[in-house]
């Protein structure tokens, strides 16, 4: 009798413990992915790009077998369980808000029907909701948590079962294509896979590791793993790439600031996990009274918005990044965690209108990572006491782009200021010749403004 194997966000087959539950229930497997309407219908067409590659690559990986349907989970797996006669459907466990809520229904769905729901494994190293302090309590700041994340360790990667075979004879709907295969406006993506996920690890590992922690914040060098799309879509696991930074042979801060990032990743993960009000909303409510401008349709700062949108602020630091989340789909972590102060702290806008819009273009686009990563810019998230850092555009431009290049790979109109001068324009006699647009406000004051609103809200 066959068992069922609900693919989610693990489209890959190594180091899969959920498939080696559903070999070891006997039988064939059932490789199955849902296309949930309410989840297609919130991301940009850079995330079902992203999406649909993968399962394409997944599909040629369970030899053709991939069973593809569309619908409510809960209406689709027992329909299936039924045609196909299994007694269990496995998959790996959720941790967002929304599908630990839908994966309780599909439970209660399948049960009515005599099928078993079986969880095994998750997106991460450590579980979200699994490391608690000694008091029972979650973790609040992220150091603590880390040690104890380090401390609990986690198991090596599982390999793919041997004998595993693919069920057959199970209609299945057409992988759907790329939604905009030769749109120009669309950005160019990398390949979404498993092949192309282990691919680059052991280029990062090779070449990237070494001097991780001093090029991880230069946007204008290759320093970043770029495996954050990968783990998005689970073509990777993080055991996976954490058992080939154990074993690199690397040594020093490169590999220690590496495994950190990937601790960040895990602790917001964690802390949605047991706040998952804390998705739109801020964490800690001590700014419960900051006033923020609206950008409502016509207002002065819906125009400011469009234009931090489109990369014509004026500043070229955040122009560049938010060129690159246009033309790419992705930005240099450095550089998102300018622009998001430029939103809030110097247009004065409420978060969740920026980390919208990254969730709308970043095809690595994850919502425990992007909103907190928000918060944690905007003085509402984990940090303990964020809101005094306040990005000056201008000299982390200067200090992370410090030959300007990163900014004229992006904004064109400024390739004829050498060096640093590419982050200054407005000192150069030319520097608006090619048609740069002006500052749209000046941060000094912004800054003032933003701790005035600060100190308001705090009395």
């Amino acid at each position: 009798m066959p068992s069922m194997l609900w693919f989610r966000r693990d489209l890959r087959l190594r180091d899969l413990p959920a498939l080696g539950a559903a070999a070891a229930a006997g039988g064939d497997v059932v490789p199955l992915v849902v296309l949930d309407p309410a989840l297609l219908a919130s991301a940009g067409s850079v995330r079902q790009r992203c999406l649909f590659a993968a399962l394409r690559a997944l599909h040629e990986s369970c030899e053709g077998r991939l069973v593809v349907r569309t619908g409510r989970p809960d209406h689709v797996l027992p329909a299936v369980a039924a045609e196909c006669g299994a007694t269990q459907v496995h998959g790996s466990a959720e941790s967002t808000p929304y599908g630990r809520a839908r994966d309780e229904r599909v439970r209660a769905a399948l049960a009515a029907r005599g099928v078993g729901w079986v969880a095994t494994g998750t997106p991460y190293a450590v579980g979200p909701g699994t490391l608690v302090t000694g008091g029972g309590t979650p973790y609040q700041v992220f150091t603590p948590f880390s040690r104890a994340w380090r401390d609990h360790g986690w198991p090596q990667p599982a390999p793919v079962p041997r004998g595993l075979r693919w069920a057959t004879g199970i209609d299945s709907e057409a992988l759907p294509a790329d939604p905009n295969p030769a749109d120009p406006s669309e950005p160019a993506l990398p390949v979404c896979s498993e092949a192309a996920a282990l691919q680059r690890l052991t280029e990062f590992v090779a070449e990237g590791l070494p001097t991780y922690a001093t090029d991880r914040d230069r946007p204008d060098l290759r320093g970043t793993s770029e495996l954050s799309m990968h783990l998005k879509y689970g073509t990777i696991h993080p055991r996976t790439v954490l058992a080939a930074v154990a074993t690199s042979g690397v040594r020093g801060e490169g590999p220690e600031r590496f495994v950190t990032e990937l601790a960040w990743r895990e602790y917001y993960a964690d802390v949605l996990w047991h706040r998952p009000d804390s998705a739109w909303a801020d964490l800690r409510g001590s700014l419960a009274g900051m006033a923020y401008d609206d950008p409502a349709p016509g207002s002065a700062t819906e125009a400011a918005v469009s234009a931090w949108r489109a990369g014509r602020t004026g500043f070229p630091f955040v122009d560049a990044g938010m060129r690159q989340l246009l033309t790419e789909g992705w930005m240099h972590n450095r550089v998102r965690m300018v622009v998001a102060s430029f939103l809030v702290k110097d247009l004065h806008v409420w978060w969740p209108h920026g980390a919208r819009h990254f969730l709308a273009h970043l095809r690595d686009g994850d919502i425990a990572s992007n909103n907190h990563g928000w918060q944690w810019v905007a003085g509402t998230g984990t940090d303990a006491a964020p809101y005094f850092r306040v990005f000056n555009p201008v000299t982390q431009g200067v200090k992370f782009d410090p030959d300007g290049d990163y900014v004229r790979r992006y904004v064109p109109e400024l390739a004829h200021l050498a060096g640093r001068r590419a982050h200054e324009p407005w000192k150069a006699a030319d520097g608006d010749a090619a048609g740069y647009p002006q500052r749209i406000v000046d941060h000094g004051q912004e800054r003032e403004e933003a701790l005035r609103r600060y100190d308001a809200a705090r009395h």
